[in-house]
């Protein structure tokens, strides 16, 4: 059983991907300090598996409690999401994400060094693409000045991954762009779980869908897409966690000093307005939004080309957007104690 160090371990993907990694045979360990996820998380994860996960509460900044964790843990890859990311919320305060950010993956990398930890798969994201110029995009697209310091924040961590395995560190390393994840698990017992207003559409939604919230905003009419609103391409997060397992497999086939990058996608593009649709159909619920004005930080539309992860790392997604958008509200409405 390889023991795969998850840091943000107890946030919306890094849960899933806890579930994922155990149920194919590995050991998940879970650092997180709980800024931006709650604890009641380990006990969804305990009532899935039927065990705990062993989890360290702290920050990823911290080098002693890292340098703790491999001291006390064979620990043999690491899962790195651990990270601010409200693109909004990172322009207002852009030194908190650059230091958060960026630190903790030195220190990461560092540690991982220091005792000799090879292994690392980075949670970075498609915002690293900006607008593209051609859509979809590819692993290739070239990337832009990104759009906000989130963004700029996951541009950085590549570079700095890519000059350390060109410095000959001896580690292997796979960066995941991801596009939108959304969904929760099955069993309801784990899901998305924004803390305050939800940044993501689909927490909105699905709050808006039970009377938490007023109302959606709609940001934008006037964007060049089939209704006017922004596209992005929506991933069912079991999905994109499976897609951290499959990546583990793939770097214990490659050589020391290897990097690449994956699209993690459906390879389709759907408008926020379609997605609202949608989540009207699946839940039976009409939902009250309204048109606003764009959003500072927002890209028009983007989705991924998924040809390279679905040959190279023999990985596909399985969910369709309704799929998604059922799990997430009964996520929701067991969260608001309206189970049928």
């Amino acid at each position: 059983m390889k023991n795969i160090l998850i840091t943000g371990g107890a946030g919306y993907i890094g849960s899933h991907t806890a579930v994922a990694l155990e149920e194919s045979g590995y050991t998940p360990i879970i650092i997180d300090d709980f800024s931006n996820s709650e604890k009641s998380v380990l006990v969804g994860l305990k009532n899935i598996l039927g065990k705990e996960v062993k989890t360290y509460e702290g920050d990823c900044n911290d080098k002693s409690l890292v340098q703790k964790i491999f001291r006390e843990n064979k620990i043999d890859g690491v899962i790195h999401f651990a990270a601010s990311k409200a693109v909004g919320e990172s322009t207002k305060i852009p030194l908190r994400y650059y230091s958060n950010n960026i630190g903790s993956l030195l220190v990461l990398l560092e540690v991982m060094k220091e005792y000799d930890v090879k292994n690392i798969v980075f949670s970075s994201s498609c915002t690293v693409y900006g607008q593209p110029d051609v859509l979809p995009v590819l692993e290739s697209t070239p990337r832009k000045e990104a759009e906000s310091p989130y963004g700029n924040t996951k541009k950085i961590c590549e570079d700095i991954l890519h000059d350390h395995v060109k410095s000959k560190a001896g580690v292997k390393v796979i960066a995941l762009r991801y596009f939108n994840p959304i969904g929760a698990h099955p069993s309801s017992e784990i899901g998305e779980l924004p803390i305050g207003v939800p940044a993501n559409l689909i927490p909105f939604v699905t709050q808006t869908a039970v009377g938490i919230r007023e109302k959606i905003t709609v940001f934008g009419s006037d964007y060049e897409t089939k209704d006017g609103s922004c596209v992005r391409d929506y991933i069912h997060v079991l999905d994109l966690a499976d897609a951290h397992v499959k990546s583990l497999e793939y770097l214990d086939s490659k050589q020391d000093d290897f990097i690449d990058i994956f699209n993690v996608g459906t390879g389709n593009g759907n408008t926020v307005l379609e997605v609202i649709k949608a989540f009207e159909k699946v839940s039976g619920k009409n939902l009250n939004y309204e048109i606003g004005a764009r959003r500072a930080g927002d890209i028009e539309k983007v989705w991924a080309n998924t040809d390279k992860v679905n040959k190279l790392l023999g990985w596909e997604a399985k969910y369709s957007l309704e799929d998604s958008l059922r799990d997430s509200w009964n996520w929701q409405k067991k969260l608001s104690g309206m189970e049928e």
